[in-house]
């Protein structure tokens, strides 16, 4: 197991301390302030272990050693801030491609089919250039938010 070593500076000691003391500051940063005063190796060198701190602040080892290591690879400014997440992406879909979607699925199925598919939709909405892509799986949901029943009704 790779044990990450936390040295604090004098200037980040002093900003962690602020953090505790005072100010209006989210629960995470007063956290992770609170875990790297505490696994400080620097100066100080009254560092407390994982698990003491994880059972004080009533967080899992694995949380703390998670931080320990954000602060080795990532730097101090990384673990006062929260986790930068990745962009979400563009939405593919939208009021003209639903209305085509639906359309096309309440059509006559191809030659040799019962009823179009999902992958078959999918394809088809890419070959009349509705859109440049798209998975089956995102026709499915549009399929699934109109509550459409492109079956038969069955009696019984």
């Amino acid at each position: 197991m790779v044990r990450y070593k936390v040295s604090l500076t004098s200037d980040e000691r002093v900003q962690l301390q602020a953090v505790m003391k005072k100010g209006k500051h989210s629960s995470l940063q007063f956290r992770n302030a609170c875990i790297l005063l505490n696994c400080d190796e620097g100066e100080l060198g009254d560092r407390v272990s994982n698990e003491q701190i994880a059972q004080i602040l009533q967080i899992t080892t694995k949380t703390v050693e998670r931080l320990k290591e954000r602060f080795v690879e990532e730097g101090f400014e990384a673990c006062i801030d929260r986790k930068a997440y990745p962009e979400v992406k563009d939405i593919k879909t939208d009021g003209d491609f639903e209305a085509h979607l639906v359309a096309l699925s309440c059509s006559k199925a191809p030659e040799g089919y019962a009823r179009w598919s999902l992958r078959m939709l999918a394809d088809k909405m890419v070959e009349l250039k509705y859109v440049e892509d798209v998975s089956y799986e995102t026709v499915r949901r549009v399929l699934k938010k109109t509550k459409l029943n492109r079956g038969e009704l069955k009696a019984g």
